[in-house]
């Protein structure tokens, strides 16, 4: 590891998983009809176009993603300041479990992510749609 790098992937994953909630497919499942629940798919459009989406989730890509859930920010979405209860996917897990400690520091409460991702998704058999007319920012 390079000297000038103080803390690794690793580390900050896990300090990450250490103050969020994170969900099993299963327990994630249980939310895909739920209209207390907005599955949040940050991952980049390429990855959207090549592999779809969990249906009904909403694009957030992940580098924009704070700016999009602060009101005070000019990129403000609206559907992201809810009570509803978030769940963030990415491919793998890694960048929604940062994703998601990042929320949690800015102050949300109602934010939780998909362990595995949505590759975990996709192998346990859980629904996904093709990603059509997908833009950031826009549902599907």
């Amino acid at each position: 590891m390079p000297s000038s790098i103080t803390k690794g992937f690793r580390q900050l994953l896990a300090e990450a998983s250490a103050k969020i909630q994170t969900r099993s497919v299963e327990e994630a499942r249980r939310y895909l009809d739920n209209l207390e629940a907005l599955f949040v798919d940050i991952r980049d459009v390429r990855e959207l176009a090549r592999d779809g989406m969990i249906p009904g989730a909403f694009h957030a890509p992940r580098g924009m993603l704070e700016f999009w859930v602060d009101p005070e920010s000019p990129y403000f979405k609206p559907i992201l300041n809810t009570e509803k209860q978030l769940i963030l996917y990415c491919q793998s897990g890694w960048r929604s479990a940062l994703a998601t400690a990042t929320l949690v520091d800015i102050g949300l409460k109602n934010v939780s992510h998909i362990e595995g991702g949505f590759t975990a998704w996709k192998e346990a058999g859980g629904p996904s749609m093709e990603a059509k007319n997908t833009h950031a920012g826009k549902a599907s």
